[in-house]
C-alpha cells in the first residue's frame, strides 16, 4: 500500500486551470481519470487525511504511485479528453457501464446501391441508418414484415441478391409483393432508394403523411370502382397502423427524447434508457455498473451521457435528454452534446406532465433491473467463491487463486502448431487478457515440448516487465542449463511521466515535476500519447512497450497455472518456471479422460468430486483454452490452404488475381496459358504476365484432392491453391 504523501505534488505545482488528471499505479498503469474546473483544488482533495476520504477514494489513492495532469482551455475540452482517456486506458477505478446484453437494431444500409433492411448488432457502421435498440430481434422482424407491404425494400443478403440477378428470377418475397425485386430490374436503383428513404422516414416517426396518402388513394380507387386496388391499399394502411401500435404513443407532442433513470445502492448502480422518437418509445436498453469510485447520482448520469453519446453524431443525439439529476457542470455537458448533435440539446429534469410520468416508468424499470442483477450476482458470486476455495483447498494453496491462466496446445498431425492462453479473474473469463502463440522452437508434434516453450516465453515476458518497472532486485538462481534469468530490458527505476502527460506529481526520487502547462491556444488532442492499435493476438518475444498507462500484455502473474494435459505437461510447465527462477506460482493439469487434477512431482492425481464447483470451474477454464486454441489453429490452417502461387508475384494485387482466375477459370488452366494469352486479360501487361508465368512454372502442381465418399478426383477450379 502506497503512502499518498510520497507522490503528492509540491505546493504551487498544480495550476488552477481546467484540466484532466490521471493516477497511475506502481506498474505505470492508469487506474483513475478525472476532470476538474480547477485542477489545484480538485487534486489537492485527494491528499487530505485518509480518514476523511471515502473508502473507495482511499483505496484508489493508496493503490496509486503517481498523479499527472493535462491543462485544457475549456471545460468542454476537459469533458472530451476525460472520455477519450477513459476509453483508451480503461482505468479500474472509473465507473464503466456494461451492457447487460447485445441489443438488436433495425438497420437500413443506405451506404449500398440497393439499401437493405436487416437486424444488426454490435458496433455501428458508417452510412447505415439505425432504429432501436429493441428488446428482441423477433420484435424487429414482426415490424418489418408488416411494413414491407407498403415499403417493399430489399431484405436479402448479398449472396441471394447476386444469385437472383444472375438467374433473372427474384426470391419468394419478390413474387408475393414484399420486395420490389431490384435484383431483376423491376425498379431502378433510384426508385428503390426512394422506397428505403420512405421506410426510414416512417420509422423516424413521420407516420401521418403515409397513412393519409394511403387512405386518400384508397378512397380515389373506390370512386373509380377499382375495388381490388382499394382493398390492397386498405390492408396496407392497416398494416402500418398495426406497426405503429407496437410502440404506443407516450408523449403527445411527437417529442424526440432520451429518458435516463438511475437506481443505485452503496455498491452498484443500474441505468435504464428509453429512446422516444416521434412521441413513441422506439427502443430501450439497460446498463449495470459497480460503483468503484465515490460518485453520486449526478456523477453516474454524467458518466452515462459520455458513454451513451461519446461515439454518436447528428440525429443519434436527440433534441432533448431527460435525466433524474443534472451533472455537476450542466452547461459544459449540454455544450458537448450540442457539438455532437450539431444543434441545441436540452438537458433537464422533467417536472410535470407526461414526461415526468414516463420518467417514473423508466425509474421503475431501473429499480427492477438492479434487483434482478443483484439476485443473479449474489448467487453467482457465492458459487464462484466456493469454487475458488475448493480449488485452493484441493491444491494446498495459501489463498484462493483469484487469477488463473490456462494453456492448451493445438495442431493437426504436427502441422500449424499453436497454443492458447486464457485468463479467468475471480472466476470469470477476462477475454481482453487472452493470448495466442505460434510454436517457433521446433517443427513437428510434441505437446510436452510445446508446453515448455509457451510457459517459458510467457513468464520470460513477465520477468522483463518486472525488471523494467524496477521490481526485480536480483537474478534468479540457476536451476538448470536453460536457466538464464529474466531477459534484460530497459529499467524503469524512476517514475518519469509518459509522453501523454504535461504535468505530474511523482515520488521524491523522481525529481521535481514540471508545472504541466498546456498551450493557451486550440484544444488539447484527445489522445496525447503515442498512437497504438489493438493488441495483436499472437504473442511475440519482442521488447515491451514504453510506459503509456495501458494494461501490459504479460505484466500480471497468475496465482495458478492450469495446463490441458496430464503429468508430462505439468512437469514441462513446472520445469519452465523453475528454469526462470519462479517459485511462487502454483501449477496443475487437468486430464480429459477421467478429469483428474495432476500436480508437479506427485505420482497420484487429485480427484475432485464430480459435483464439485471447483472441478466445474477448472473444466470451464480448460474447455475455454481448448476452444480458443483450436479456433486459432483452424484459422491458421485455412489461411495456409487458401494460399496461391499467385501470391508470390510481386505487384499482383487481389483485383488482378481475381481477374486472371475469372478469365481462365482456374490456376490449372492459367498455368497452361502462354504469355500472350495472359496479356489478353485486362490490366495485365507483358512484364506482369512473364512474372505470373515464371511463378506458376516454378511451383509444381499439388497432388489432386480426392472425394473420399465417391473416389472422384476434385479438379483445381477455385483458384485458391495449386
Amino acid at each position: 500500500m502506497a503512502d499518498p504523501s510520497s507522490y503528492r505534488p509540491k505546493p504551487g505545482q498544480i495550476p488552477d486551470s481546467p484540466g484532466v488528471y490521471k493516477f497511475r499505479d506502481e506498474h505505470r498503469r492508469v487506474i483513475y481519470v478525472g476532470k476538474a474546473k480547477n485542477l489545484r483544488q480538485r487534486v489537492a482533495n485527494y491528499f487530505q487525511d485518509l480518514a476523511n476520504l471515502h473508502p473507495r477514494t482511499r483505496t484508489m489513492v493508496t493503490t496509486a504511485a503517481s498523479v499527472e495532469w493535462t491543462v485544457v482551455s475549456t471545460e468542454v475540452e476537459a469533458l472530451q479528453l476525460e472520455y477519450s482517456w477513459i476509453k483508451e486506458f480503461d482505468p479500474r477505478f472509473n465507473v464503466k457501464y456494461r451492457d447487460d446484453k447485445s441489443y438488436p437494431y433495425l438497420a437500413v444500409t443506405l451506404n449500398e446501391e440497393f439499401p437493405r433492411v436487416q437486424v444488426m448488432r454490435g458496433a455501428k457502421k458508417k452510412g447505415v441508418r439505425y432504429f432501436g435498440p429493441y428488446g428482441h430481434a423477433w420484435a424487429i422482424r414482426e415490424t418489418v414484415d408488416l411494413m414491407l407491404r407498403v415499403f417493399p425494400v430489399r431484405t436479402c443478403s448479398a449472396g441471394v441478391f447476386k444469385n437472383a440477378a444472375r438467374t433473372g428470377r427474384p426470391c419468394l418475397l419478390g413474387y408475393i409483393g414484399k420486395c420490389s425485386a431490384p435484383c431483376v430490374g423491376r425498379v431502378t436503383p433510384e426508385e428503390h432508394r426512394e422506397l428505403a428513404e420512405d421506410f426510414c422516414d416512417f420509422m423516424a416517426g413521420r407516420t401521418g403523411t403515409y397513412i393519409r396518402r394511403l387512405e386518400k388513394d384508397m378512397m380515389q380507387a373506390a370512386e373509380e370502382m377499382e375495388y381490388e386496388r382499394a382493398a390492397r391499399l386498405r390492408d396496407d394502411a392497416e398494416a402500418l397502423k398495426r406497426a405503429m401500435e407496437k410502440s404506443a404513443v407516450v408523449l403527445a407532442d411527437a417529442t424526440d427524447a432520451d429518458l435516463i433513470a438511475v437506481a443505485e445502492d452503496e455498491l452498484e448502480a443500474a441505468l435504464q434508457i428509453f429512446h422516444v422518437r416521434g412521441g413513441r418509445v422506439r427502443g430501450q436498453r439497460g446498463w449495470v455498473t459497480d460503483k468503484v469510485e465515490a460518485v453520486d447520482t449526478s456523477g453516474l448520469v454524467e458518466h452515462a451521457l459520455q458513454q451513451l453519446y461519446g461515439e454518436e453524431r447528428g440525429d443519434a443525439v436527440p433534441k432533448e435528454v431527460l435525466v433524474p439529476a443534472l451533472p455537476e457542470d450542466t452547461e459544459a455537458v449540454s455544450q458537448w452534446l450540442a457539438e455532437r448533435r450539431g444543434s441545441q440539446v436540452s438537458l433537464r429534469i422533467p417536472q410535470r406532465g407526461d414526461k415526468k410520468d414516463l420518467m417514473a416508468t423508466v425509474q421503475r424499470n431501473a429499480q427492477q433491473a438492479l434487483g434482478l442483477h443483484k439476485t443473479k450476482r449474489a448467487s453467482d458470486l457465492t458459487t464462484r467463491s466456493r469454487a475458488l476455495e475448493e480449488i485452493a483447498e484441493a491444491l494446498g494453496l495459501d489463498t484462493a487463486p483469484l487469477r488463473i491462466e490456462c494453456y492448451d496446445i493445438s495442431h493437426l498431425q504436427g502441422d500449424d502448431v499453436v497454443a492458447s492462453m486464457v485468463v479467468f479473474e475471480d472466476g470469470l473469463a477476462r477475454k481482453s487478457e487472452y493470448r495466442r502463440f505460434q510454436i517457433k522452437g521446433f517443427e513437428g508434434q510434441d505437446d510436452v515440448r510445446s508446453m515448455h516453450e509457451v510457459i517459458g516465453r510467457r513468464f520470460k515476458r513477465y520477468l522483463q516487465e518486472k525488471e523494467r518497472t524496477g521490481e526485480w532486485e536480483e537474478q534468479p538462481t540457476d536451476t538448470g542449463p536453460a536457466a538464464t534469468g529474466p531477459v534484460p530490458g530497459p529499467a524503469a527505476t524512476g517514475s518519469a511521466p509518459g509522453p501523454a502527460a504535461t504535468g505530474s506529481g511523482l515520488a521524491p526520487a523522481a525529481g521535481p515535476a514540471p508545472t504541466g502547462l498546456a498551450p493557451a491556444t486550440g484544444p488539447v488532442p484527445a489522445a496525447t500519447g503515442p498512437a497504438s492499435g489493438p493488441v495483436p493476438a499472437v504473442a511475440e518475444d519482442a521488447e515491451p512497450r514504453e510506459d503509456d498507462g495501458r494494461p501490459k500484455r504479460f505484466a500480471y502473474p497468475p496465482q495458478l497455472v492450469v495446463v490441458d494435459g496430464g503429468q508430462p505437461q505439468v512437469a514441462a510447465a513446472k520445469r519452465a518456471l523453475d528454469e526462470l527462477g519462479i517459485d511462487d506460482i502454483a501449477v496443475c493439469g487437468l486430464a480429459k479422460r477421467l478429469e483428474e487434477v495432476w500436480l508437479p512431482d506427485d505420482d497420484d492425481p487429485v480427484v475432485l468430486p464430480r459435483s464439485s464447483e471447483g472441478l466445474y470451474l477448472l473444466q470451464r477454464v480448460r474447455d475455454e483454452a481448448h476452444r480458443f486454441a483450436i479456433t486459432y489453429q483452424r484459422a491458421k490452417r485455412a489461411k495456409r490452404i487458401r494460399t496461391s502461387p499467385l501470391d508470390d508475384v510481386s505487384g499482383l494485387g487481389e483485383t488482378r488475381k481475381q481477374a486472371l482466375i475469372k478469365h481462365f477459370g482456374s490456376v490449372k488452366k492459367l498455368r497452361q496459358a502462354t504469355i500472350d494469352e495472359i496479356c489478353e486479360v485486362p490490366g495485365i501487361g507483358r512484364r506482369t504476365a512473364e512474372s505470373v508465368a515464371a511463378a506458376l512454372a516454378s511451383t509444381a502442381p499439388a497432388a489432386p484432392a480426392v472425394n473420399t465418399a465417391t473416389g472422384e478426383i476434385i479438379e483445381e477450379d477455385d483458384g485458391g491453391s495449386s
